[in-house]
């Protein structure tokens, strides 16, 4: 399987000048655990996950002072939409990461997590009982 056909299409993006909460708020609302940040000022294409959240709370920041910018990696790896499921766990595995931004032509087209890549194996992998 292809990473386009496991991938969230629905990406959630915030602004390099949302606080912590917000983004977390926004986060939690959609159910997902990244959020691509782009920032019109600057190159490329950020990502902030909830590691980063909690690594601002675990460190006793003001999540309603602190900005998005401040916490998230900017030096992001892409995956390819036609990366297959074992590439894209690989480089997430090698990179110590749970998600990656799917680009194409510069363009965002989704974001996968580790969640995905497991929701579709264990799918596949389903045993249904014989009578």
């Amino acid at each position: 399987m292809r990473v386009r056909e496991a991938m969230s299409s629905q990406v959630l993006v915030v602004g390099p000048d949302h606080t912590l909460r917000q983004a977390a708020g926004m986060m939690a609302q959609r159910r997902v655990g990244s959020a691509v940040v782009v920032d019109p000022d600057s190159q490329g294409i950020g990502i902030m996950t909830e590691r980063d959240v909690l690594n601002a709370v675990g460190a006793g920041l003001d999540c309603d002072v602190e900005r998005t910018a401040a916490h998230l990696t900017w030096d992001v790896v892409y995956a390819g939409p036609d990366w297959t499921l074992e590439e894209a766990a690989a480089t997430m595995v090698r990179g110590g990461f749970r998600h990656l931004v799917v680009l194409e032509d510069g363009e965002v087209l989704g974001v996968i997590s580790v969640r995905d890549i497991v929701r579709v194996w264990a799918s596949e992998r389903t045993v249904t009982p014989q009578d």
